[in-house]
């Protein structure tokens, strides 16, 4: 697929992957924003997911995060592709593993682009893919004692 550029004359960056890390401490939005950051980008966009204390109607108490030994190879392989389709300047992505409480953050995700436009696409692209493709598993509890397993 050819890159997806709003502005053709404006090339990615050489090596843009600045920041990709599974990690079982808490996470910083601080560090991701700061690792996505260039100066020759006119927009960074930021996606951070936390953990909700609902999920269809049922109320969640907690989750737990557990990854794949080949997920930060995943993240990586997912990352490459989006730079090569968009003029992505600096990238960054953390996901958290382990136990989490309502509130945590789960994932933090930073690129920055030319434009906004191209910042805000290549964001969602990475966000979206990260959670389809990486093997990365939630183990919900609910208020009600009951328990699931989502993306296993």
């Amino acid at each position: 697929m050819d890159a997806i550029y709003e502005h053709p004359g404006e090339l990615a960056a050489t090596d843009p992957i600045r920041l990709l890390a599974i990690r079982d401490t808490p996470l910083s939005v601080d560090e991701v924003f700061a690792a996505a950051g260039d100066d020759a980008a006119g927009g960074t966009a930021l996606f951070v997911g936390t953990v909700r204390d609902h999920d269809g109607g049922t109320d969640v108490t907690g989750l737990g995060y557990s990854a794949h030994p080949s997920a930060e190879a995943e993240m990586r392989r997912i990352a490459e592709k989006v730079a090569a389709d968009f003029p992505v300047r600096a990238l960054a992505a953390v996901h958290r593993v382990g136990e989490l409480s309502v509130g945590d953050l789960a994932v933090v995700v930073a690129v920055s682009c030319p434009h906004r436009a191209e910042a805000f696409a290549a964001c969602r692209r990475l966000i979206d893919d990260l959670k389809r493709e990486v093997p990365i598993w939630k183990h919900q509890t609910f208020a009600d004692g009951t328990d699931e397993w989502v993306g296993a």
